[in-house]
């Protein structure tokens, strides 16, 4: 490899590495007020995050392609079907194809309401996941019902989460 192939690819590595840093360190933290958003829902309905303040909204980042997603999406059913009063789900799919979402989505059968698929072919290309400082997935965050970022958690500290207080 010749030094302008080396010292090309040495660029382009440290400029993802900043664009990294730069959205998981220098996004929303715990304590904060969630970033609002607004999206389309998988039924076309418009959706904004501050309409379901005075609940507790837990936020899904995940993907079709995305095996950790899969494995944990099971375990996410469960709580929905546990039909906690004051909680309302987001997921957010980030897909490169918006129609394979459909098929995960028929076999794990979602019930609730607030479903979002954003075409991003990569994580960090999505508006919402970049107000969040999501780089990877999947990545869970619970908001309070004041709008404030509890923080993020893995689907058993949440299935584990007191939601009483």
């Amino acid at each position: 490899m010749n030094k302008v192939a080396k010292f090309s690819l040495l660029g382009i590595l440290f400029v993802l590495l900043a664009v990294y840093i730069h959205f998981k360190y220098f996004s929303v933290s715990e304590g904060q007020k969630a970033p609002d958003f607004k999206a389309t829902l998988v039924d076309g309905t418009q959706f904004q995050l501050s309409d379901l303040k005075g609940n507790y909204v837990l936020l899904d980042f995940w993907g079709s392609w995305c095996g950790p997603c899969i494995k944990e999406l099971p375990k996410l059913v469960q709580l929905a079907n546990q039909e906690i009063d004051d909680l309302r789900i987001v997921t957010v799919a980030l897909e490169k194809d918006p129609q394979n979402w459909q098929k995960v989505e028929q076999r794990f059968v979602f019930n609730w309401k607030n479903q979002i698929v954003e075409t991003a072919p990569i994580v960090l290309s999505s508006p919402i996941a970049r107000k969040y400082g999501v780089t990877e997935i999947p990545s869970l965050f619970l908001i309070d019902p004041d709008g404030i970022l509890v923080g993020e958690f893995t689907i058993e500290e949440l299935q584990a989460y007191d939601f009483s207080n």
